[in-house]
């Protein structure tokens, strides 16, 4: 009588555990972004100001405008200067219609360097306002001394 030799058959892993700490994972670097950092530019040092204190609540659509030292005013990845801007603010205005919404839901954020003069903000502001926006912020560090 002819014995046949059993191969022992191949242990499938339980990815389970796997699944779960890759989900932790995620999980745990959802919560250590830091979404203060997408409205951040490099080139763009903020004024300091002991009177700062932060927006109650999220704004619903802000349009964050960075005044570089140098007056290049930087909206979505794009330069533009006070004379050009009203096309970069036209096409955030394009999508703010196609959610439905007015200029009046629109919040301006100027995140002006501390080096620019308050007179090119003033103009950026008179730009925006031509293009009926109604709202907006001026960003500052918090100065803690």
């Amino acid at each position: 009588m002819k014995v046949k030799s059993k191969k022992p058959d191949l242990a499938e892993g339980d990815l389970t555990p796997m699944i779960d700490m890759t989900f932790q994972l995620i999980a745990f670097f959802m919560v250590l972004i830091n979404f203060s950092q997408t409205e951040s530019n490099e080139r763009v040092v903020l004024p300091s100001s002991q009177l700062v204190k932060p927006p109650e609540k999220p704004l619903e659509f802000p349009i964050i405008l960075h005044v570089a030292k140098d007056g290049e005013i930087i909206l979505g990845g794009d330069s533009y200067t006070t004379e050009t801007l009203s096309t970069g603010l036209r096409r955030e205005l394009a999508v703010l219609k196609a959610e439905k919404k007015s200029p009046a839901d629109a919040n301006v954020i100027i995140r002006g360097h501390q080096d620019v003069a308050a007179g090119q903000v003033q103009e950026i502001i008179r730009v925006a306002q031509d293009q009926q926006l109604e709202q907006f912020a001026l960003r500052a560090k918090e100065d803690r001394s």
